[in-house]
């Protein structure tokens, strides 16, 4: 004896909401095994459960209702077993892909967990910083949220599938300016001999926070600093990408002391 699910107990059997499985009985996906005459109350069997269960699993694989019919309808072994690999490498790449997003997403958590404890500042100050090497972009200029969200995968992608084994970042992206150019970079951990490639020097960098609206403001300032405590204009001006939120952001602008000018050595505030 068959035993019947009503439409909401099927649909809590496979993690549906009830108008899914009236859509699917509209378009003649997934039919309830019988619909009562004068209620109109549809009933559901296990057949129908299993069913059920499958266009789910391949909706998870992001394929139309309409390839998930034909799918239903194949009687041809070889047909499904082709089916089959095509949809089981399909699910490989996108557990990659959502085990990429969990340590993106890990990697956010620290950071931003990281930052309960600092004290926001926005006054110059000196920092001492050590030494950095970095790799330019060879076409990113300034931060976006489409190029921040994954800029790894930008410059994997410009060392080369050859070289990407040879190279390694840290989470940390931001804009090197020299001699009027301005070229995202990412902050190497490991790397090969690239021409792209500048090291910052260890040393004290005067560094104030900016954003897009204060950034010419703040780099005025800071030069102006410098140079009136007898420091050369320096090579290189450096802004490092400064997370406040999920899709916001704000810079530290460092200026390298590079030269110790004449007197104490000691910098004006």
């Amino acid at each position: 004896m068959k035993k019947f699910f009503t439409i909401g107990e099927a649909a809590k059997l496979v993690g549906m909401t009830a108008e899914t499985l009236r859509h699917y009985d509209r378009i003649g996906l997934v039919s309830p095994h019988k619909t009562d005459e004068w209620t109109k109350y549809r009933y559901y069997t296990e057949e129908e459960i299993v069913r059920l269960n499958t266009v789910r699993a391949l909706r998870c694989m992001d394929l139309p209702l309409e390839d998930i019919r034909r799918v239903l309808q194949l009687n041809d072994v070889d047909e499904i077993v082709d089916f089959l690999e095509k949809t089981e490498q399909k699910a490989e790449e996108k557990i990659a892909e959502l085990q990429s997003v969990k340590v993106r997403i890990g990697r956010a958590k620290k950071f931003y967990e990281g930052k309960r404890t600092e004290a926001p500042s926005d006054a110059p100050r000196i920092r001492d910083l050590p030494q950095r090497v970095i790799l330019l972009s060879d076409a990113l200029s300034e931060p976006t949220v489409e190029n921040l969200w994954n800029y790894h995968r930008h410059f994997f992608a410009q060392v080369g599938e050859a070289r990407k084994g040879q190279f390694a970042f840290e989470d940390l992206a931001g804009v090197y300016e020299a001699e009027g150019r301005r070229r995202m970079f990412a902050v190497c951990t490991r790397y090969a001999p690239d021409n792209d490639l500048r090291i910052l020097p260890a040393g004290k960098y005067l560094c104030a926070e900016c954003t897009e609206i204060t950034r010419a403001e703040v780099r005025r300032e800071l030069l102006a600093r410098a140079a009136e405590n007898g420091y050369p204009a320096p090579q290189f001006l450096v802004e490092v990408v400064v997370l406040t939120g999920i899709l916001q952001w704000k810079y530290e602008m460092q200026v390298l002391m590079n030269e110790c000018p004449a007197s104490s050595g000691e910098i004006s505030l």
